[in-house]
C-alpha cells in the first residue's frame, strides 16, 4: 500500500498556514507519498467519518500564497473520545504533521504515544504558528504569521491615524495577544502612535483599569499641551487578560472559556470597554475629546502572507520533510536566522513544572526603551501646563503610573 502522511491544523488561523500545507504536500508527493489533509484538526482524528481532503500538486500550487487555511481548523481537545485508529491503518500513515500552538503539539505527542501502544508506529512533526509571536523559539526567531498579521495591522493603524488627524479626534485601538504584547507593540511603533499599553510594561506594578485609562489620558493631555488634538492609543488585549478577577468584575462581564481553559477574549470588544472607561474619565475631568474604539482581532488572522512569511513557511515545510527523512519525531520544526533546520522538543521549551512560558516583549531592550521614550505622555516638566486639565498632574505621569520612578 502506498505510504501517506496526514496534515491537521489546530487552534486559530495565521497567515502562512496554506504556505506550509502547500510546501509539505509538494515535498512528500515528490517522494511518492499520498498527502491527506484532515478537516477540523484533532476532531477529525476522533471521528468515525473524518473529512479527508486528498492533496495533489494542483491544489497545493493554487493555495500557496493564500490567507486562511484550506483545511478547516478546530480548537477541539480530546478527552474521553475514542481515537480513529482505522484511519492510520487503512491509509498506511507514516507521519502526522500538526500545525498549531503548543497545545496542538502536546496533543499530537500524546496521540502518537497512544498509537504506539496499539502497535501503530508513526512519526509526528509539529509546525509552530501563532500571530501572537509568544512561543519562546531559539534566538527570538518569530513564529510564522506574526509579521503578516502585524503588516495588516499597520495598514489599518495608519488608516486610523489618518482619520484621527483628519477628524481631529482620538481612537482607542486594541490588538490581539493573549499574554504578550508583540502585535500591539509592533503596530504602535510602526504607526508612530503616541501611546501604547502592553502587559509587559507593568513589571513593577499591578495592572488595573484605572492605570490603563490614566496612561491614555496622559497622552491626550500631553498632545493638548502641544496643540495636537488627535491621536491613537493602542492597548494590547493581553492587558485585559492579565487583570485580576477583582478588576474583571468591575467590567461586569462573565467570560466563556475555550477547550484549553483560556478566556475567550474574542467574544468581548476590549477597545469598546477601554474607550468607554476613557470617555467616562474625560467627562469627569471636564476634558472635551471624542474617541472611538477600533478592535484589531479576526481581521489579522486570515490575510495574505507577506514575503517574509512565505519564505519562512516554505523553509519550515521543507524542514518537515528533512526531519522526517532523518527519523525525527515528537518535535517542532525550527529554523534559525541562517536558514538551518533543527528539531525542537517540547522539553526544550518547558520549565521545571512542564509549562511553556510565553515569550514576552523585552521592555528592557534598547529598542523598547527608545520607543517608550518617544511616546507622548506627561512628565514632571509638563506639570504646570497640565494643571489646565487636571488638578494633580503627577497622577498622569507615565513613569509614576508604572512605578518607574
Amino acid at each position: 500500500m502506498k505510504k501517506s502522511i496526514v496534515i491537521i491544523c489546530g487552534g486559530g488561523p495565521a497567515p502562512g498556514i496554506n504556505s506550509v500545507i502547500s510546501t509539505v504536500t509538494k515535498a512528500f508527493l515528490k517522494d511518492g507519498f499520498r498527502v491527506l489533509g484532515l478537516h477540523e484538526g484533532f476532531k477529525g482524528l476522533f471521528s468515525e467519518n473524518p473529512q479527508i481532503k486528498e492533496m495533489d500538486f494542483d491544489l497545493a500550487d493554487r493555495i500557496f500564497s493564500r490567507g486562511g487555511s484550506t483545511l478547516i481548523m478546530s480548537r477541539f481537545k480530546p478527552s474521553t473520545e475514542k481515537l480513529n485508529t482505522k484511519l492510520f491503518l487503512d491509509n498506511n500513515v507514516k507521519l502526522l504533521v500538526s500545525i498549531g500552538g503548543d497545545d496542538t503539539a502536546s496533543t499530537a505527542n500524546r496521540i502518537t504515544a497512544y498509537l504506539q501502544k496499539e502497535q501503530i508506529f508513526i512519526s509526528n512533526i509539529h509546525v509552530p504558528k501563532t500571530i501572537d509571536n509568544d512561543l519562546p523559539l531559539p534566538d527570538r526567531n518569530p513564529t510564522f504569521g506574526f509579521h503578516s498579521a502585524k503588516d495588516e495591522g499597520v495598514r489599518i493603524g495608519n488608516t486610523a491615524y489618518e482619520d484621527a488627524l483628519t477628524s481631529q479626534n482620538w481612537f482607542v485601538m486594541s490588538a490581539m495577544g493573549r499574554s504578550a504584547g508583540h502585535l500591539a507593540f509592533g503596530i504602535a511603533t510602526s504607526c508612530h502612535f503616541p501611546m501604547m499599553v502592553i502587559p509587559e510594561m507593568f513589571h513593577k506594578t499591578e495592572i488595573t483599569l484605572d492605570k490603563v485609562v490614566r496612561l491614555v489620558i496622559s497622552s491626550i493631555i500631553k498632545r493638548k499641551i502641544e496643540n495636537i488634538n488627535y491621536g491613537v492609543a493602542m492597548i494590547s488585549e493581553g492587558v485585559f487578560h492579565n487583570l485580576s478577577k477583582a478588576e474583571l468584575d468591575k467590567v461586569g462581564i462573565n467570560f466563556t472559556y475555550d477547550d484549553h481553559g483560556h478566556p475567550e477574549l474574542g467574544n468581548v470588544s476590549k477597545s469598546h470597554i477601554f474607550n468607554m472607561l476613557v470617555q467616562t474619565k474625560l467627562v469627569e475631568l471636564g476634558i472635551k475629546v471624542k474617541s472611538r474604539p477600533i478592535e484589531l482581532g479576526y481581521e489579522l488572522r486570515c490575510c495574505r502572507p507577506i514575503g517574509f512569511d512565505l519564505t519562512l513557511c516554505t523553509l519550515l515545510g521543507m524542514g518537515v520533510k528533512k526531519l522526517f527523512d532523518e527519523g525525527k519525531s515528537g518535535c517542532l520544526v525550527s529554523a534559525n536566522s541562517r536558514g538551518e533546520i533543527t528539531p525542537l522538543y517540547l522539553s526544550d521549551l518547558q520549565d521545571e513544572n512542564g509549562k511553556i512560558q510565553p515569550r514576552l516583549v523585552d521592555v528592557h531592550s534598547e529598542f523598547a526603551n527608545l520607543c517608550f521614550q518617544n511616546l507622548h505622555y506627561i512628565q514632571e516638566t509638563d506639570y504646570e501646563a497640565a494643571m489646565k486639565y487636571v488638578k494633580n498632574p503627577s497622577e498622569y505621569d507615565f513613569k509614576k503610573i508604572l512605578k518607574e520612578i
